[in-house]
């Protein structure tokens, strides 16, 4: 496998050999700025273009711009700076004399930049950092490369650059960065800009070519990405601030936005086809830019044909600073068209007439198309969104009358349908760029959706059929989850054997929520689409009654004394006062308008407290919520409406949402009556089968596929380890020797990826457990598989608490106990939480060691040898982490471990004198304890860190901790200047620049001195 070295070597003679870039070799000694100021200057005076004074003043401006101190929030600087890369530094020569434009990149000429890349690139900061390699062009850091060998995972390069970020360590390098990449051989290259969190970072991918798997990836995706052109031309086009957010655009918006340039720039319009959730609204953002710079007189007009959609339209544009105006009316709409400005409209469709509330604008539309009064002002250009809804008709007819020398762009996030397909292209044209549901999902952009057709009845006839379903669903569930499922089954038998279907889906739907884990733990919620909004009104009232309360309508009615006029017929209520009722009951004395905007927010940021929403039409298109999980049909529904509605639930969000679930109560594909299911018939007839190939995915035949998936993952992870694989041979395999300083080091990502194959493992078995025989196991192989879920998870218990890693990873464990406990026996998860917060060198020192051995895992304990090299590595692990805080001290400890591992090994000593021995040198290591090794006086941790580095001299530590507290500033670390100062003070007491810059480091690191 090759290392991290190999690898970098071999990318830095790409980027010099292939791409052309300049070769600045290694900048680990010297102290690095995100400007190398002289070399932007040598690239101003070979361009001639600007005086001398003029690029004084120009560099002042740009790094004023981009001064960061560590605890400045980078969005507004990074802000700030890309603003001076994209439009240039305003300066004036002379005061009076005219303004220039000096411009740090020629966005024309790519080859006329200078392109160099440099190595190890040290950054001083609040704890100095070395990115592996940092892209410049003229001078400025654009770019930030990690990279990991390709056995390790490129998350951890990500994690780093997040890290770099961070004020403790670097910031203030990254007010120039716009491209942050990660990468390796195996999984190529990955990328995000300054504060993008790991989970939005991209996988690049080039359109329309067969990467070649004789080739090395990261080789290939490299001169792609970085190509001088392409790099520059994703900064220059494709970078927005989006309300706080720094975003980059998709590889399917890149391609699709380049596409588009090419038919304006032929003056053809067409269609762009980018399925639901993969970024429509910003790809228009950023052709609405491209067009606005490189047309003449451009305006453009973005119709949508609902009032949400419009609204959404709005806040996008003005969260990237793109000042746009919405009509008020019809006439409005024409008034502005007729005017020069503004240059950026959005608008209803209806508003052009022969649509809802504008009847009287057709009248209007025939006067101005003979009038001359009315001549559509500049360059127009018109984005239809949703344009499978709106690209026919009269309305149509009405715009093309209205501006027929505008040029047409159709977006939409669905197919069109077969019979639109050719009157589409007619009016349109044809399909500027695709990107297809199945595309999405495998670039996982968005999530697989899995489906059920659900029949309430099947099971549960009579009695006794009851009984047996329950036994079902909850077969190997653990005591304590079962028995609080079985306190609801009293009125789940009675409900269940009436007629009322409404109240059978009702249950079904709570059943869920006590069983599925993403609901179950108030990670994810639903929604449930009805057919009419009495039904609607009628599942809200049942919710009440099954005391599920966390749930709210949100529909089209209002409930106003005029919605109910003439209704009383005195003979009980009519659907119209049972649906005022409810809806007075569920608003109490809040406006509706306003209780729609609270819960709509509160679904969106906090599931576990709104866990269903109960829609009839509205929030199924254009509706954001990443935590929604699950959409439950009751509704007949087809095309478009039904693959905008499944689509709810596809957004990508934590780790623990691997899918979208969609349950079906109509039984929409016909799927119960077939034995295999066909998803891209029925419901989607008019569709073309190719355009919705991949949408759905049998929800129980996923399941298998991924139950089986997780246990070969695992498998293969494991094949490694030797006979007769005991406990002693899984720690050594996964954790190392425990004499070798750095194996826990090295065999860190080999555990985190052991660590995430057992989490999923478990997902997937908590999914299938209660199916296990109806996807397709025999009760053997159940049974089977059971043991080795709950074999594997002994052993990640086990590995994390030998390794030291337990205490790190014990923020991940909630959503682990919770899954654990449904299916899985009782020992693993009862393990996870012994230890409290402590770690096993803390309850070695506040327990004693016959305690803390007591406490680790059962198949740790049988074992000396396991028990032993647990302590070992424990050790191990705080003494590299508190190296850098004390490394005369800790280099000792390290000496004392190493020396009591080999009498151990070597039998010198029994197994009860070494725990002896562990116990005392615990105390020792461990951070927290008080040590009484030390003179009364070096009675802190920064006294005995500078004492044990400066050769014992207690009253050189006194007097240099005393004139460091009293000289520091506030903030001083990662202040050049107040750096600067401190460094002074110890410069008054030690000699020689490698000992001071030592010290230096240590200092920094004391909590004391921050």
């Amino acid at each position: 496998m090759r290392k991290e070295r190999i690898t970098q070597n071999r990318v830095m003679q790409l980027f010099a050999m292939t791409l052309g870039y300049r070769d600045l070799g290694s900048l680990e000694d010297e102290e690095n700025s995100p400007i190398r100021e002289q070399d932007l200057r040598s690239w101003f005076e070979r361009r001639g273009l600007y005086s001398e004074q003029v690029i004084n003043k120009a560099l002042f401006e740009f790094r004023k711009a981009i001064n960061v101190s560590p605890t400045d929030d980078l969005y507004p600087i990074n802000k700030q700076g890309y603003s001076k890369l994209r439009y240039g530094v305003k300066v004036a020569e002379e005061v009076g004399s005219p303004v220039q434009t000096v411009w740090l990149i020629d966005w024309a000429t790519p080859e006329a930049n200078d392109f160099a890349i440099a190595e190890e690139v040290s950054v001083r900061g609040t704890n100095a950092k070395r990115p592996d390699i940092v892209i410049y062009v003229n001078g400025i850091a654009l770019g930030v490369l990690e990279l990991k060998s390709a056995s390790v995972g490129v998350s951890e390069g990500i994690r780093q650059n997040l890290d770099n970020q961070h004020h403790r360590f670097i910031r203030p390098f990254f007010g120039t960065i716009q491209l942050i990449m990660a990468g390796n051989d195996s999984q190529g290259l990955y990328y995000g800009t300054t504060k993008t969190a790991e989970k939005y970072y991209l996988k690049w991918k080039e359109e329309n070519y067969t990467y070649d798997p004789d080739k090395n990836l990261l080789d290939q995706h490299l001169l792609q990405f970085c190509e001088k052109g392409r790099f520059l031309e994703f900064i220059h086009d494709f970078v927005v601030f989006d309300a706080g957010t720094k975003k980059l655009c998709r590889p399917n918006q890149f391609f699709g936005v380049r596409e588009a340039r090419k038919y304006i720039d032929r003056r053809e319009g067409g269609i762009i086809w980018h399925t639901q959730g993969s970024g429509k609204s910003l790809t228009m953002v950023w052709l609405a830019k491209w067009i606005r710079e490189h047309q003449n007189d451009a305006r453009l007009l973005i119709i949508t044909d609902r009032t949400e959609l419009d609204q959404q339209i709005e806040t996008v544009f003005k969260g990237v600073d793109e000042q746009i105006y919405r009509t008020k009316s019809g006439k409005d709409l024409i008034e502005k068209l007729n005017e020069a400005e503004p240059w950026l409209i959005c608008s209803l469709i209806h508003k052009f007439g022969r649509g809802e509330k504008e009847e009287g604008m057709e009248d209007l539309i025939a006067s101005l198309t003979t009038s001359d009064d009315f001549i559509p002002k500049g360059n127009l250009f018109i984005f239809i969104d949703e344009c499978h809804r709106t690209q026919s008709g009269d309305l149509h007819d009405a715009m093309k009358e209205l501006l027929p020398d505008a040029l047409f762009i159709g977006f939409t996030g669905t197919p069109l349908l077969k019979k639109d397909k050719k009157k589409s292209i007619e009016i349109f044209g044809s399909y500027i760029h695709t990107y297809k549901f199945d595309e999405a999902v495998a670039d996982g952009v968005v999530l697989d959706l899995l489906y059920e057709a659900r029949d309430v009845d099947q099971k549960v006839t009579d009695q006794k059929g009851v009984d047996e379903w329950f036994e079902m669903v909850t077969k190997g569930m653990k005591d304590l989850p079962k028995a609080e499922l079985k306190v609801m089954w009293g009125s789940m038998q009675k409900i269940l054997s009436t007629k009322d279907r409404l109240q059978k889906i009702a249950m079904d739907i709570v059943k869920d929520f006590k069983m599925k884990p993403r609901l179950r733990d108030g990670h994810g919620n639903a929604i449930l689409v009805t057919g009419s909004i009495y039904e609607a009104c009628r599942y809200y009232k049942i919710f009440q009654d099954f005391d599920f309360k966390k749930c709210a309508i949100i529909t089209s009615f209002e409930p106003t004394v005029s919605s109910i006029k003439g209704e009383s017929t005195g003979d009980g209520n009519t659907e119209k006062l049972e649906q005022f009722e409810t809806y007075v009951s569920m608003l109490g004395k809040e406006d509706r308008e306003k209780f729609e905007k609270r819960v709509k927010k509160q679904f969106i940021e906090e599931p576990a407290n709104m866990q269903l929403l109960i829609v009839v039409d509205k929030l199924l298109t254009g509706f954001d919520a990443p935590a929604c999980t699950y959409l439950y049909i009751d509704k007949e529904m087809r095309d478009h409406g039904l693959f905008q509605a499944i689509c709810r639930v596809n957004r990508t969000e934590k780790e623990d949402k691997e899918f979208g679930y969609i349950v079906d109560y109509k039984d929409l594909f016909k799927s119960l009556d077939r034995a295999i299911a066909d998803y891209t018939s029925d419901a989607f007839d008019d569709f073309e089968a190719e355009d919705v190939k991949g949408l759905l995915t049998d929800r129980l035949q996923k399941s298998k596929e991924r139950l089986d998936d997780a246990l070969e993952t695992l498998d293969k992870l494991c094949i490694g380890v030797v006979p007769p694989r005991e406990i002693e041979q899984w720690i050594r395999f996964f954790c190392g020797n425990t004499e070798d300083d750095n194996a826990l080091k090295e065999t860190e990502e080999k555990r985190l990826t052991f660590y995430k194959a057992v989490v999923s493992l478990i997902r997937a078995y908590n999914n299938a457990a209660p199916e296990m025989l109806d996807i397709g196991y025999t009760q053997i192989e159940a049974d089977r598989i059971q043991g080795h879920v709950i074999d594997y998870t002994k052993l990640r218990d086990s590995i994390k608490h030998a390794s030291g890693d337990y205490i790190d990873l014990k923020r991940f464990e909630p959503d682990m106990r919770q899954l654990l406990d449904m299916y899985l026996s009782a020992e693993p998860s009862r393990v996870i939480s012994d230890f409290g917060d402590a770690t096993l060198l803390q309850l070695i020192v506040e327990k004693g060691i016959q305690e803390a051995t007591n406490q680790l895992p059962k198949a740790i304990r049988k074992s000396e040898t396991a028990v032993a090299e647990t302590l070992e590595a424990n050790m191990r692990k705080v003494i590299i982490q508190e190296m850098p805080v004390n490394p005369a001290y800790y280099e000792k400890m390290s000496v004392l471990l190493h020396e009591l591992i080999q009498q151990r090994k070597s039998a010198a000593i029994r197994y009860e004198e070494f725990l002896k021995r562990m116990a005392k040198l615990a105390a020792n290591i461990n951070p927290d304890s008080i040590k009484s090794s030390y003179p009364a006086k070096i009675n802190t941790p920064a006294k005995q860190a500078l004492y044990d580095n400066l050769e014992a001299n207690e009253e050189l530590a006194m007097v240099m901790d005393h004139d460091i507290i009293y000289g520091k500033k506030v903030d001083w670390i990662g202040d050049v200047i107040k750096e600067r100062e401190v460094k002074n003070i110890i410069k008054r007491y030690v000699s020689g620049k490698e000992k001071v810059e030592q010290i230096l480091d240590i200092v920094k690191k004391q909590r004391e001195y921050k």
